[in-house]
C-alpha cells in the first residue's frame, strides 16, 4: 500500500472530514481517485476519437447537399 500526501485548503479538509466522519477516509479517497482516473481517461478516449472522425473525414468523398438528400430519401419507405 503506498501513502499519498496532499496539500488542500483548511477549509476543504475540515468539510472532508465532517461529512465523512467516523468513516474510512483512506478508502473514501481511494474510490475519488479512481473515478477521477476513469473520467479523465474517458475524456481521452473521447478526445481520440474526436481527432480519428475528423481524420476520417478528410478523406472521405464530398458530395453535394443535393446528392445527400437523394440518398436519404431512397432509403425511406
Amino acid at each position: 500500500m503506498s501513502t499519498v500526501n496532499f496539500s488542500v485548503p483548511e477549509d476543504v479538509k475540515h468539510a472532508f472530514n465532517k461529512v465523512f466522519k467516523g468513516q474510512n477516509k483512506s478508502a473514501i479517497i481511494t474510490g475519488l481517485m479512481l473515478e477521477a482516473v476513469e473520467r479523465a481517461q474517458r475524456k481521452q478516449r473521447g478526445h481520440e476519437a474526436y481527432l480519428s472522425i475528423l481524420e476520417r473525414r478528410k478523406h472521405a468523398p464530398a458530395i453535394t447537399e443535393k446528392k445527400f438528400r437523394a440518398a436519404r430519401e431512397a432509403g425511406r419507405p
